[in-house]
């Protein structure tokens, strides 16, 4: 078969299992992001619509949300199982890698685990995988879904993942917008999104903590290796000099990205508040040269070929000679 054969199969296994279960735990990666929110709360209403019980999970160090997503509304996420966990049919949403949801009663081996996802190195985890690379997010994976399944797209549904679909292709900017990306959007704001309230929740909410810690981390930009690398650092003195947060990061690698020449752009940050791995690394390939999934999977990380993240507890310095050598290794 095809590679869009063995999806268009998946995606008819996903609809037979959510047709034929009743009761269904929700839950994405680690540090979500719009695709992953959006995914979520989107196949969250599905299941309500079709008068499923559903529960979405998320662990409770994952909030206080980014500022850009706090107007989702998502009050009704769990922070712990629910008593009847052994029940539920669970469904991980923009999850390449169970690990990426570091959560012990999620690792149990169960019955039935729904995995829907669009990274190419998700490691097919489920008992049921439905993984379409070609999809530009996971949101529009869920959009076929509901399709699928019958269920109306109402204006709160769209908007829900109108957010996945704008956020993960970058304003439908990065490479994997397709015409199908477009396609799907002109349906959502059929179905009644307000393209320009999500724009301006999404990006025109800027706190001026954010700004500050944003100006820190310009100023102390460095270019190595004849702009094989750009790289910054957010420390947790720049968090309590601005009065900032790490969830107000979200957003400081695009401005890295753009520098003209740069082969990876790379944010490494301070997670003062975070109980595992002292620091986050968030990496871009801005031209395509650069596998960053690659160097991310290196350090029990993922995502995408050009965008890509991972844990760590090295230092700066010793994050900064990894990814020298990672990216010379593939340039």
């Amino acid at each position: 078969m095809t590679e869009a054969q063995i999806v268009a199969t998946d995606l008819e296994r996903i609809v037979e299992e959510i047709r034929e279960g009743q009761r269904f735990l929700l839950t994405t990666h680690e540090n979500p992001d719009g695709d992953a929110l959006g995914s979520l709360l989107a196949t969250h209403q599905i299941l309500q619509a079709l008068g499923k019980d559903s529960v979405m999970f998320l662990a409770a160090k994952e909030f206080p949300l980014p500022v850009e997503y706090r107007f989702m509304p998502l009050e009704e996420v769990f922070h712990e199982p629910p008593a009847d966990m052994a029940d539920r049919v669970v469904i991980f949403l923009d999850c390449g890698n169970i690990d990426r949801m570091p959560v012990d009663f999620l690792k149990h081996d169960r019955e039935k685990v729904l995995n829907i996802d669009h990274h190419h190195d998700n490691t097919r985890f489920g008992t049921v995988n439905l993984v379409d690379v070609e999809a530009s997010s996971t949101a529009e994976i869920v959009f076929d879904l509901a399709g699928r399944l019958g269920v109306e797209m109402t204006p709160d549904l769209a908007s829900a993942l109108y957010v996945g679909l704008v956020t993960d292709t970058g304003k439908f900017m990065y490479e994997n917008t397709r015409a199908r990306s477009h396609l799907v959007a002109a349906a959502l704001l059929d179905a009644g999104v307000n393209v320009s309230d999500v724009y301006r929740r999404l990006y025109e909410h800027v706190p001026i903590e954010k700004l500050r810690l944003v100006a820190r981390a310009l100023d102390k930009i460095r270019i190595l290796d004849d702009g094989a690398l750009a790289v910054t650092y957010i420390s947790s003195a720049d968090y309590e000099a601005t009065g900032a947060s790490e969830v107000l990061t979200e957003g400081v690698i695009d401005y890295l990205r753009t520098l003209d020449g740069t082969a990876v752009a790379a944010v490494v940050r301070d997670q003062p508040e975070r109980g595992r791995a002292s620091r986050k690394v968030s990496l871009r390939s801005t031209d395509g040269r650069v596998d960053v999934s690659a160097i991310a999977r290196e350090q029990g990380g993922g995502g995408h070929q050009r965008a890509a993240g991972f844990s760590t507890d090295l230092s700066f310095e010793e994050v900064i000679e990894f990814l020298r050598a990672q990216i010379a290794a593939q340039i």
